[in-house]
């Protein structure tokens, strides 16, 4: 009954009302501009990428980021993906260039310009990226037996690569009004949206595979209930990763002006458990990517990049793990700065209860940092290989991507922000939050992905 009630409270704020209709309204769109074919493609051309993309782990994994676009060579084929990409290049150059530095710590303005970087950069992928996606789709429709043979000309490729890059930029601007306009991060969503749109058929899938005098069934509907706790459980370990925190007691000095006292409270340092949130595993499957490349240059026949052209190998889940832990490690020291955290604290006047402020302080917290991250790049390294282990224990590779990885990580986060929205929403209204005890919380990362 208080889950209704709620629902009406959510229903009765206007503006709240607003922004959830707008959002359903532009991820309708997005949905529907999956469908809408590349022109001069058939039906045919279709089913052939469809069999090579559910054959292939990799191109699996790019399709379930574009909600299924991919595979039916759709104008959005190439998704966010690529402003993703952008933003992440463009976020290193803040931490390393002084020039971008600058531009971070000018507001609103430089953010603008940093935006209008990433849109430029963003194009210039989507141009090499849609020739790329193009050749491939040609490739693999000329090897299917039922498929007529494809041939792209020079400007043929040209303009497909238009409409490929200007649905991508659609794409970019539909995640930017649902973020003005709607609720939630709206890049975020999207992506949130093209990972749910493959549950359903992959569920189903599952299920049916599972049924009795079905062709390789085994386990029964009892190892699919069986699968489906499983699932829940590594949800929760998921939303214990990322919403993990560590606090860190800060005390501040009294000072008196007037007739008030200000400070004197104590207060809390967050130090998240996993503050790399998905990054490590998107730098460790872009260095993964690397021997898959090099392999389909020499047609898989060497034995050691063969074994990293398979998701689901040993040696390709080790290598992925150790990458995970190092990335994590190496993306937590140049995000988290504790010798600006204690500048702070001494600039503010607080302190840490029993320690010394300035370098014992930076000290104090770096190594709290490290002591926190260990466990949570393990863990993080767990979930990125979890779907290895669905796999190996005979779940279907569709279904197996939700048990783990960058997709279920996103999932967790997003839904987790965009909750946190309307819960803020509600309390602002004097209603009720969605929780009856706690608070639900979000990423404080500000990350749109």
């Amino acid at each position: 009954m208080s889950l209704v009630q709620t629902f009406k409270n959510i229903w009765t704020i206007e503006e709240l009302r607003k922004r959830i209709l707008v959002t359903l309204l532009l991820v309708l769109v997005y949905r529907l501009g999956c469908y809408v074919v590349l022109p001069g493609i058939s039906p045919s051309d279709i089913d052939a990428l469809a069999s090579f993309t559910n054959k292939s782990g990799l191109m699996q994994l790019l399709d379930m980021f574009s909600g299924g676009a991919f595979s039916q060579a759709s104008i959005f084929a190439l998704g966010i993906m690529p402003y993703i990409t952008a933003s992440i290049v463009v976020q290193l150059c803040g931490m390393i260039l002084p020039s971008f530095q600058k531009m971070q710590r000018e507001g609103e303005s430089g953010r603008q310009k940093l935006n209008q970087y990433t849109r430029y950069l963003t194009v210039l992928i989507l141009v090499m990226q849609a020739p790329a996606y193009l050749f491939n789709l040609q490739m693999q429709v000329n090897s299917a037996a039922n498929a007529q043979a494809m041939s792209f000309g020079v400007w043929t490729v040209i303009y497909l690569t238009i409409i490929l890059a200007a649905g991508s930029m659609f794409i970019m601007w539909l995640g930017e009004r649902i973020t003005d306009r709607g609720i939630g991060n709206g890049i975020s969503f999207i992506i949130l949206v093209g990972i749910i749109a493959r549950l359903p058929g992959a569920l189903f899938y599952e299920f049916t595979s599972r049924l009795p005098g079905t062709t390789g069934s085994q386990g029964g509907l009892v190892m699919f209930i069986v699968e489906i706790i499983l699932l829940f459980a590594v949800t929760v370990g998921a939303v214990l990763l990322v919403q993990g925190t560590r606090k860190v007691p800060v005390q501040y000095a009294k000072r008196i002006v007037g007739n008030r006292q200000y400070g004197g409270a104590r207060q809390y340092i967050p130090l998240k458990v996993n503050a790399a949130g998905v990054m490590p595993i998107i730098f460790a499957q872009a260095i993964m990517f690397i021997p898959m490349t090099l392999a389909g240059f020499r047609g898989g026949d060497s034995g050691f990049l063969h074994a990293f052209t398979d998701i689901n190998s040993f040696w390709y889940n080790c290598v992925f793990f150790l990458l995970i832990v190092a990335f994590t490690y190496f993306y937590t020291a140049i995000t988290v700065r504790p010798t600006d955290m204690a500048e702070n604290l001494k600039r503010n006047n607080g302190f840490i209860p029993g320690v010394k402020p300035g370098k014992k302080t930076a000290e104090y917290l770096d190594a709290i940092m490290s002591r926190i991250t260990l466990p949570g790049s393990i863990f993080l390294g767990i979930v990125a290989i979890l779907p290895a282990f669905a796999r190996f224990f005979g779940i279907s590779q569709n279904f197996a991507q939700f048990f783990g990885g960058t997709s279920l990580l996103i999932l967790v986060g997003v839904v987790l922000d965009t909750l946190q929205q309307v819960e803020s929403h509600l309390m602002m209204h004097h209603y009720d939050g969605l929780m009856k005890d706690g608070k639900i919380k979000g990423r404080t990362t500000g990350q749109a992905y």
